[in-house]
């Protein structure tokens, strides 16, 4: 395969290193790919003097010793790299800085070469990706459509190849938009995983960097290279493991109620949600219906209340000395934070903590959310005539995500069959609480699969890219998933009267797999709760019907503190010879007992009605 021919996922990049290829061809292919574009993609294409220092760095490096060896990637330009210029897409304001963002040097520590700073909503400040000096950012698929934004520019430069993978940021959905538009995935990391030393912040108490790949795999390994602990950033948190992981196997995932969702009358939109919830269940997740109306009002708060007033203090010196260099639509928008009162901030952060507490309490229903990224799309013209209100219907889905402090990721969910944007990629959102990024970018990756199709606007199919698998390196693998499974046999199964101390741990249910054919099941005496007592025996035992849990490791002891005697926690064998921990029952305990072995299991006795 020519080099003209390959394709930038990162398998088939590491395929090309494998076989010779270098990275200084690589990355001239990158660089004559986006010297090409005419999408206006790029504010700043790094020379080649300007690039030659990241491809001498990995010179006698071996490439399987770096998770990104030799990956072409591109900067929103509002992200430093030391000694390339900064704009933010205002000529007026960019400055060349001395350092490169802290997350910037995790990736070119991890082998990642970037190839330009890309264009975006001026400040960081739009959905849509044409309030830009620069050149409105144009969809990779239709020119005459808007790209997304602010992230424009780096959903482009991925979707028509031009690089592996690019950084964005994301306020109010501003990396997951262009994901939708372009057909890519966007992952709004969770708050403080991604620092943000280095970059220009819009709302900076709720905005991470983001990440735009062309497979959820892909997406994976840049955040578990880049994600790291940073002193120097007052909003950066170290990963918390994962706890329950619900990609694989049963979920549940939420959807908002009919008269929640809203599609701007483009109704192959809507039809292609409908499908995206059956494909979902078709992946072994079950439909929970939420109300919407409480995050639509978080979602409000961000433009309409005081958190608009952080767009204004982040660059409040030069808008006051030079509001005329500001977009037309940014400066509307960023002048009027300034105009906020510290009593509104109170009363909309008072307002959003009580939010919050309403908003949270999907998640005893659900493990993850299922909302359209954006409900349609726009062509230029459009969104140039009516620039407020159009962008705010891109943001109907988003906003909310930031304020409560969730991670999301965007994947695409086909291509739109009727309508004015008949032929473009159209894409849905999977949302989860925070810390859960892994677990959503794994559920996305399945997703896509189902899916099938094409990466961004290139001919390779997703189905010649290897699988999401596995923990990524760095500090996410080291979080791990921080759950232990737990065989369960008696009044904890489910519907059972004890059921609920799982379930109101976040436990959630993986397998009903039978014990290994070595255990005696007896029903203990006495207790206000009838319970069974397993014991494990050298003859004469049989396999007992079980139930697999997953329990979060940090909740796991209050659970085994209530546990009473005669039974414990143990080792458990199971059919196919692997263990886990379960329930075990001391030899004294089957004293005055009753066996009842040969029911197979506690329902079976329960259901036969035996004598008690």
């Amino acid at each position: 395969m020519s080099l003209r021919q390959l394709s930038f996922d990162l398998a088939s990049l590491q395929a090309a290193y494998r076989q010779g290829t270098t990275v200084l061809e690589v990355i001239t292919e990158a660089r004559r790919r986006s010297l090409a574009d005419t999408h206006h993609a790029y504010i700043h294409m790094l020379s080649a003097a300007e690039v030659e220092p990241f491809i001498n760095r990995l010179e006698g490096v071996d490439p399987a010793s770096l998770p990104l060896y030799g990956v072409p990637f591109a900067i929103k330009d509002n992200i430093d790299l030391a000694h390339i210029p900064t704009t933010a897409a205002c000529p007026a304001f960019a400055f060349t800085p001395d350092d490169t963002a802290f997350l910037v040097r995790q990736l070119l520590a991890a082998g990642a070469v970037p190839v330009g700073k890309t264009n975006l909503d001026q400040f960081a400040t739009g959905l849509n990706g044409t309030r830009s000096p620069y050149g409105a950012c144009q969809n990779a698929h239709n020119p005459a459509f808007v790209s997304g934004g602010s992230s424009s520019g780096s959903g482009v430069a991925v979707a028509k190849g031009y690089v592996s993978f690019a950084l964005g940021t994301d306020t109010a959905g501003s990396g997951r938009v262009p994901a939708s538009f372009n057909g890519l995935i966007g992952v709004k990391p969770t708050l403080g995983l991604l620092s943000a030393s280095g970059v220009l912040p819009a709302c900076r108490s709720v905005e991470t960097p983001s990440i735009l790949a062309l497979t959820a795999g892909d997406a994976q390994a840049v955040l578990g290279a880049a994600a790291a602990f940073d002193e120097a950033d007052a909003y950066s948190r170290p990963a918390q493991p994962l706890g329950v992981d619900f990609s694989d196997g049963p979920f549940r995932f939420g959807v908002p109620r009919d008269e929640d969702l809203a599609f701007f009358g483009n109704e192959a939109a809507a039809a292609l949600f409908a499908d995206a919830v059956k494909r979902l269940e078709s992946l072994g997740g079950t439909k929970v219906t939420f109300d919407l109306t409480p995050f639509l009002e978080v979602a409000r708060l961000l433009y309409e209340g005081p958190w608009v007033a952080e767009r204004y203090v982040a660059i409040q010196s030069f808008i006051d000395a030079q509001p005329e260099a500001v977009f037309p639509a940014v400066r509307t928008i960023i002048e009027g934070g300034g105009r906020k009162s510290a009593a509104e901030a109170f009363a909309a952060a008072y307002r959003l903590k009580a939010l919050r507490r309403v908003c949270d309490r999907v998640w005893r229903d659900m493990d993850c959310m299922l909302t359209p990224t954006a409900g349609t799309i726009y062509r230029i013209e459009e969104m140039q005539t009516d620039p407020i209100r159009l962008n705010s219907n891109l943001g109907y889905y988003t906003n909310f995500v930031n304020l409560l402090d969730q991670c999301a990721v965007a994947v695409p969910a086909g291509v739109l069959a009727s309508g004015d944007a008949q032929g473009l990629p159209w894409g849905v959102t999977l949302g989860a609480p925070a810390h859960k990024d892994l677990a959503l970018l794994r559920l996305a990756d399945r997703f896509h699969r189902a899916l099938g199709g094409t990466l961004g606007a290139t001919a390779v199919d997703v189905a010649a890219t290897p699988p999401c698998a596995g923990l990524p390196s760095g500090d996410l693998g080291t979080a791990g998933t921080g759950t232990v499974r737990l065989a369960v046999c008696g009044a904890h199964l489910s519907g059972l009267p004890l059921n609920h101390q799982l379930t109101s741990r976040g436990a959630r249910l993986l397998a009903t797999p039978p014990s290994a054919a070595e255990y005696k099941l007896y029903a203990l005496a006495g207790g206000p709760v009838q319970r069974p007592g397993m014991v494990r025996v050298t003859e004469g035992g049989a396999a007992i019907a079980l139930e697999v849990w997953e329990v979060p490791a940090a909740l796991f002891g209050s659970f085994v503190a209530g546990i009473p005697a005669p039974l414990g926690i143990g080792k458990v064998k199971l059919a196919d010879g692997s263990e886990v921990p379960g329930f075990i029952c001391e030899g004294l305990g089957i004293h005055g007992a009753t066996d009842i072995t040969h029911f197979g299991g506690w329902r079976a006795w329960l259901a036969a009605d035996a004598p008690r």
